[in-house]
């Protein structure tokens, strides 16, 4: 590769062989990039490198390793979303991997931006459940879900069982709100080519199940108005045959 990186630098050196257009010029670039990640490896006898590119035509993505048991690696935008009432809001979104764990206590200020308070209790999974993370929510009097460090009190057992399941049960919408969007809403294949569209189709995605979600909890008064009056109908009718 190298060599016929050269071979290219001499031609476009003279005259009359032309010029590249600018998505050619874009793709040389980011050859060259992937051809000096590949000598780096190369010569520090390495497998990885910070930014690795995995595609010519898309630069922007990289490999995040997930471990699961369909696909150890995935190639594609991590998200990290927080769901308040229902309504989903973008946390953090980027082509690099990062932990999720660092981004809970920007997650809450945005929150207290948005409410003008704190929240009550944060359900979060296993991996928020860091020492600062406790210690920022036990600062500001946030409870967060999960079993709390050292041996429980007497008593408190049963109790901490109960509140444990409840949390996990709401929990649950979170990950159900990411299996909905992308088996209903396309998250699993956005199709947009560059980077700044494909971020502005998946954040359009998570537009879209929120306004969803507000059209359900408008029209279930509605709905329950309707079901109550049909039933009343019914109930007339039957005791009028009888």
């Amino acid at each position: 590769m190298g060599r016929n990186l050269k071979t290219i630098d001499h031609l476009l050196s003279f005259e009359g062989h032309g010029s590249l257009s600018q998505r050619q010029t874009k793709h040389l670039e980011t050859i060259r990039t992937l051809y000096q990640q590949q000598r780096t490896m190369y010569t520090l006898k390495r497998h990885q490198v910070d930014h690795r590119i995995v595609s010519i035509s898309q630069p922007h993505i990289r490999p995040i390793v997930r471990g699961k048991a369909t696909a150890a690696t995935e190639f594609g935008a991590k998200v990290a979303i927080s769901m308040v009432n229902g309504y989903m809001y973008v946390d953090e979104l980027s082509w690099d991997p990062f932990n999720e764990s660092v981004n809970l206590q920007q997650a809450v200020e945005d929150y207290k931006k948005r409410f003008g308070y704190y929240p009550e209790a944060v359900l979060a999974d296993q991996i928020y459940r860091n020492r600062n993370n406790r210690a920022f929510c036990k600062k500001e009097g946030i409870r967060l879900s999960g079993p709390r460090l050292g041996r429980p009190k007497a008593g408190e057992t049963r109790n901490m069982e109960r509140v444990e399941l409840q949390d996990m049960g709401e929990r649950n919408a979170v990950e159900s709100g990411f299996g909905v969007g992308k088996r209903r809403y396309g998250l699993a294949r956005i199709m947009a080519h560059l980077k700044e569209t494909s971020e502005s189709v998946i954040v359009l995605q998570f537009i879209v199940m929120n306004l969803e979600h507000r059209l359900r909890v408008l029209f279930y008064p509605f709905y329950i108005f309707v079901l109550r009056w049909v039933q009343t109908i019914f109930r007339q009718a039957d005791y009028e045959m009888v």
